[in-house]
């Protein structure tokens, strides 16, 4: 879904003289190059900025707006998800159906290269700072008022006819996405890839790692990602080099490798579209502090089929726990910016192969049209593992996470220092060992 226009290079080559490895400057006698001379490009206008305000699209599951999920067979409300399939099935006569998928449902998957502004899924709304964490209900059963505390649940069960409700309303407090991408790998899976992966390990890991490691504990929870579709274009303008000639001169240690480079100006421009980009929603989960936590190791177990997500429905969430989302489409769009410049340049990339020698982007511009914002569970099996600190206070807390549809496992595990340092210290003895017979024999 990406169209590129390449513009031509605009200058003709300018050899050099010697230089060092790194990008060189002209010749002699010529000005250096400079971003004001690089391509005047013309101020992008923002439509994102002079847009109307965002559009909201309506998300809301009319039908579950009562708190009740019913069997379409029997009406009654022991629903649950069928465990590895994206099906609901009723505990009482066993029917089961498909949800619908949100993308079909609301027509999400369509119009991304006619995108204009910003729209808003009724989901990815801004999360109102005063919403309450704890939602009453009136029974659709009995007529009982029943409460669910949003904060660590989504279901609750009346205790006059027993019928489960859930919170399927879409209320400003981050609980209620647009939609849930369902677990497909059940926890015995999961706990035999955590297993696996700690195992391929266990050599170099803490002993008190080891001692404790109990995979048993895992857990299945849905994280708040905001799923974006965006149009944009992008331009940018540099200096490429392809190499002429490479000589050294000097001897001994005082020998050094000079180039010879033709230097261009380059300039690109890029119109294109993504589609389902998944962003984390959480700013817990967001902040990637390496000396007091691997939350990065989810995002090493992307991507997930979003294509696939269904319609929200707080039965899927039975049995495993959740994360909310504070983190509006504002905190968000600052890095989804970053992360559509980093495509367009990988798609400037094959159109300056010839420059064999690199090229360095001097100016940067892109031009962000229309996107759409869609919040979404996405299923994730973690555990956890917090190791000591010094003197017993803070520490590394590790991760080993699963994707819940693909089982892809990554994660982190406390080593012990002195263990790799040895294994270190081996290897470059029998590599110096290997060296040595080496230069006897060829001797």
């Amino acid at each position: 879904e990406v169209s590129a226009r390449t513009m031509a290079d605009t200058s003709p080559p300018r050899p050099t003289g010697p230089g060092s490895p790194q990008d060189l400057p002209p010749a002699a006698g010529e000005p250096p190059l400079s971003p004001e001379d690089l391509g005047r490009l013309p101020e992008p206008v923002r439509d994102e900025l002079l847009a109307p305000d965002p559009a909201v699209i309506d998300t809301a599951s009319k039908e579950l707006r009562d708190g009740v999920n019913r069997c379409p067979k029997c009406g009654s409300t022991e629903v649950r998800h069928r465990a590895g399939s994206d099906r609901l099935v009723c505990l009482y006569c066993r029917h089961e159906w498909a949800a619908t998928r949100v993308e079909e449902a609301f027509g999400l998957g369509e119009g991304i290269a006619e995108l204009r502004g910003t729209q808003i899924a009724s989901g990815a709304r801004d999360i109102d700072a005063d919403a309450e964490h704890l939602r009453s209900y009136q029974c659709a059963g009995c007529g009982a008022e029943v409460v669910i505390n949003t904060e660590t649940s989504m279901t609750a069960r009346c205790h006059w006819c027993r019928h489960v409700l859930g919170v399927n309303e879409q209320i400003d407090n981050g609980a209620v996405p647009d939609a849930v991408l369902p677990f497909h790998i059940k926890k015995e899976d999961a706990v035999a890839r955590i297993r696996q992966f700690v195992n391929k390990r266990r050599l170099f890991a803490l002993k008190a790692f080891k001692d404790e490691f109990t995979p048993e504990n895992v857990v299945g929870v849905y994280l708040p990602y905001m799923v974006v579709d965006a149009r944009g274009s992008a331009d940018a303008a540099g200096a490429g080099e392809i190499l002429t000639r490479r000589y050294t001169r000097g001897e001994g240690k005082n020998k050094q490798t000079y180039y010879d480079a033709d230097v261009w100006r380059v300039q690109r421009h890029v119109d294109f579209t993504v589609d389902d980009l998944t962003l984390e929603s959480s700013a817990h989960r967001a902040h990637v502090d390496t000396r007091t936590n691997t939350h990065n190791v989810i995002n090493t177990i992307l991507p997930f089929d979003t294509k696939n997500a269904v319609k929200w429905n707080a039965s899927y969430l039975v049995g495993y726990t959740s994360e909310k989302r504070d983190r509006d489409v504002e905190h968000l769009m600052p890095r989804l910016q970053d992360q559509m410049l980093s495509i367009a340049r990988a798609q400037m990339q094959p159109s300056v192969a010839r420059y064999d020698r690199g090229v360095r982007w001097e100016q940067e511009r892109l031009n962000l049209q229309g996107t759409r914002w869609v919040a979404m569970y996405l299923p994730v099996w973690l555990y956890s593992y917090q190791q000591p600190g010094p003197g017993g206070r803070g520490g590394m807390l590790h991760y080993i996470a699963v994707n819940g549809r693909t089982g892809e496992t990554m994660g982190s595990v406390p080593v012990q220092t002195w263990k790799l340092l040895l294994a270190a210290l081996s290897i470059g003895t029998v590599v110096e060992a290997l060296a040595l017979w080496f230069i006897a024999n060829a001797g």
